[in-house]
């Protein structure tokens, strides 16, 4: 299976090692193409990174190509700011084009109270995973 990986890159290092894992259990899981660039940096790092990759390196449609060769789309939707299993900007975006492209929304964990797009996260119906990866793939 081909799964996408769409998080916040404060998670990079958290998002190398779901890819390790579902390469160890026989499958590709995809994140961004800069992800190595992120990894070992602080957080105000990957901050500045994060906006000179979109600037300069048109790192939404590079990302929105893995999304569109997946199968699947997976959410790490890990705590950020205070706020459990946060979902960012961006990965709402991907899931937006996920579900314009009919494909099925994985969430790591469930859907967080965020004011302004829970409900349309909510409307997406992502399949909650609660973080057990097992439950996307048929072993």
């Amino acid at each position: 299976m081909k799964i996408a990986l769409c998080h916040s890159m404060q998670f990079a290092e958290k998002a190398r090692e779901v890819e390790k894992w579902f390469k160890d259990n026989g499958h590709q899981a995809q994140g961004s193409i800069f992800i190595d660039g992120f990894l070992g940096l602080n957080n105000e790092e990957k901050e500045t990174l994060k906006l000179k990759q979109k600037y300069e390196h048109d790192a939404i449609r590079e990302h929105w190509r893995v999304i569109q060769e997946s199968e699947v789309v997976l959410i790490l939707n890990y705590d950020k700011n205070n706020i459990p299993n946060y979902i960012g900007g961006n990965s709402f975006l991907e899931m937006g084009f996920a579900y314009i492209l009919n494909k099925p929304i994985y969430l790591l964990n469930p859907i967080p109270a965020m004011p302004f797009y829970e409900t349309e996260i909510i409307a997406m119906k992502p399949v909650i995973l609660d973080g057990d990866l097992t439950k996307i793939i048929p072993f």
